[in-house]
């Protein structure tokens, strides 16, 4: 008989299973956990448990060490994260901030810890999660970046069309732009997803979930002579035929390649450097409020499981609106 997987392991083919997270996400709890684990690891060697490395100054752990990492297959780990209370957790976040990591990452491994628990006691692996008294540290509101119209002109008018690869970029940027979807949702989009002649795209999104939404009449022009070009160019055998965006091999595109392809027009632009296709979704939601779209449509659009994240851009707009106020307002 095969020996069970280890509790970590058990719940990354739970989130890839039954919650369809992506490789990328599984990955990110992955590394959590095991962080955790070589927090649990360290207070065993502190205990006696075996040798140990020698603490910072005062026996406190220096600002930026990293814990040790250790291998979550070990059966011993899952005997130690099965006997972890809320105050061992409570000390590993304590610990985290001694060591200068910011509010965010904080809560993220806080929340990634209560989802492991979570999920451990409803396979009846213990009887209560320790994480569930711990509340969730206070984030700074951080608005999302943006670029302004004109700046969105200037980037798109930076790619060559009269080039295959020029017309893929400019069909790319267009499209990101036009439906404020995630950049991974754009690399995985098939030819047959997008709906050139009702000006719609299918687009599955995180958890598998699919949703339909408009695409701009700019975007569709766009993609339109791309694959007007595409067709004209001989393919090579093993060219992904059904792949929307393909690179110069025939294959589908990562996103990291879309991210160097959008540093390239960022700097024939003179655009911020720091814009990533992330800050084009933004673009996208802030600008459809600014015109006076309604909140729950661009959630829709978005994708977002919640309306109070689709709400941060309420804030970007009004912020919008009052500059705009005291720069035009002659008693403002």
């Amino acid at each position: 008989m095969s020996e069970q997987p280890s509790l970590i392991q058990q719940f990354i083919d739970y989130l890839g299973a039954e919650r369809h997270f992506s490789p990328h996400t599984a990955r990110c709890y992955a590394a959590d956990l095991q962080q955790f684990c070589g927090y649990l690891c360290e207070l065993g060697t502190k205990a006696g448990d075996g040798p140990r490395e020698e603490p910072g100054d005062n026996g406190k752990p220096q600002a930026g060490q990293r814990l040790p990492l250790p291998d979550v297959s070990d059966a011993g780990l899952d005997r130690r994260l099965l006997k972890t209370d809320t105050e061992t957790v409570r000390l590993f976040m304590s610990q985290l901030r001694d060591r200068n990591y910011c509010k965010s990452t904080v809560a993220r491994k806080l929340a990634t810890l209560r989802s492991f628990y979570k999920f451990l006691v409803r396979r009846g692996h213990t009887p209560s999660n320790p994480v569930a008294p711990i509340r969730t540290p206070k984030q700074e509101k951080r608005l999302p970046k943006s670029l302004e119209f004109a700046e969105i002109e200037q980037l798109l008018s930076n790619c060559d069309t009269t080039t295959l690869l020029g017309a893929r970029d400019r069909a790319i940027l267009e499209t990101l732009y036009s439906t404020g979807i995630r950049v991974s949702e754009l690399v995985a989009l098939d030819i047959a997803d997008v709906d050139l002649s009702n000006n719609v795209v299918r687009i599955r999104g995180k958890g598998k979930k699919e949703r339909v939404i408009p695409i701009g009449p700019g975007a569709v022009r766009a993609v339109i002579h791309y694959l007007d070009l595409r067709r004209n160019r001989p393919q090579s055998p093993q060219a992904n035929l059904q792949a929307l965006f393909i690179n110069k091999h025939g294959q589908r595109l990562s996103t990291r390649s879309v991210r160097r392809k959008l540093d390239k027009y960022l700097l024939e632009a003179g655009l911020d450097l720091s814009v990533s296709p992330h800050t084009l979704r933004h673009s996208f939601a802030t600008h459809m409020l600014r015109q006076g779209a309604d909140l729950r449509s661009v959630q829709e659009m978005l994708g977002h499981q919640s309306l109070s994240t689709t709400q941060i851009y309420t804030h970007v707009t009004g912020t919008a609106v009052k500059e705009s106020y005291d720069k035009s307002h002659p008693r403002a």
